[in-house]
């Protein structure tokens, strides 16, 4: 346990570490401190998020506002004008999985309005992007960097969010594996690096969303049927695994998502 622990603790930053038996419990976990401390408001990105992002907060009676994004990114501005003390902004700071937020002004402006910032790292552990935010969650499930297939955690650094954090959510009989699957994932990043460029490097001349930044998936725009083929042509002749947007989870518009997550 205390190794599982100090790894979480180099990975996020944080000294306080809860684990719990899914990323989903963790994201309950957040919702319901925010509702201890009399917030009344979610803020989520419009595209880009988790799905439990949309249904958990009505479980705690929270209201859902969305916040402007560019294809997934936030919109500063909109955040300005949205976020305020009675609210937390639940977003991730790899949206969906394929690109890396600004998450450093992300947290800034959070911390100016009094919002709560809840980074969802599953997609950035591993990163310094994974260490910003009041609360992280992240999940350590199935095609996640962490692929445990089984848990997830919530850190913070302070102890107006601590709630008696300990590993009662957690089956400690899953502790040797995923420590073994922390020890992997370094290799399985640079894995997805080199797969990621490969593709970007393969696929330049299409419409990759947000090629400069930094991800694991690709996402490319299509305008009409034939380069959904051609996408989807390469995707099987490369073996790789895809899903077919509009989606919350990645874009709100035609696209092809390829899943290099899943490798």
């Amino acid at each position: 346990m205390e190794r599982i622990l100090a790894k979480l603790k180099e990975f996020t930053g944080k000294q306080h570490i809860q684990l719990a038996e899914r990323g989903n419990k963790a994201i309950k976990i957040a919702l319901d401190l925010a509702k201890q401390l009399d917030k009344t408001t979610v803020l989520i990105p419009d595209q880009g998020g988790w799905l439990t992002y949309k249904k958990y907060p009505k479980k705690f009676d929270l209201e859902i506002k969305e916040v402007k994004t560019n294809q997934g990114l936030i919109d500063l501005d909109d955040l300005e004008k949205k976020a305020d003390k009675n609210s937390i902004l639940l977003t991730c700071s790899m949206q969906g999985y394929f690109a890396m937020d600004n998450i450093e002004e992300i947290f800034k402006i959070c911390g100016k309005k009094g919002c709560i910032l809840v980074n969802d790292v599953s997609g950035s552990i591993g990163t310094d992007a994974a260490k910003i935010g009041h609360l992280l969650i992240g999940s350590f499930g199935k095609w996640k960097p962490v692929n445990l297939e089984y848990g997830g955690f919530i850190a913070t650094d302070d102890d107006k969010f601590y709630e008696d954090f300990d590993s009662s959510y957690f089956d400690d009989h899953m502790y040797d594996d995923l420590m073994a699957k922390f020890d992997e994932l370094p290799k399985r990043l640079e894995t997805f690096r080199e797969k990621r460029k490969q593709i970007l490097d393969d696929l330049q001349s299409f419409n990759v969303i947000h090629k400069d930044k930094d991800g694991i998936n690709v996402v490319i725009g299509f305008k009409d049927d034939e380069i959904k083929q051609r996408i989807i042509d390469y995707c099987q002749e490369h073996g790789l695994e895809y899903t077919t947007c509009p989606r919350y989870i990645r874009v709100n518009e035609p696209a092809i998502s390829i899943e290099v997550k899943r490798l």
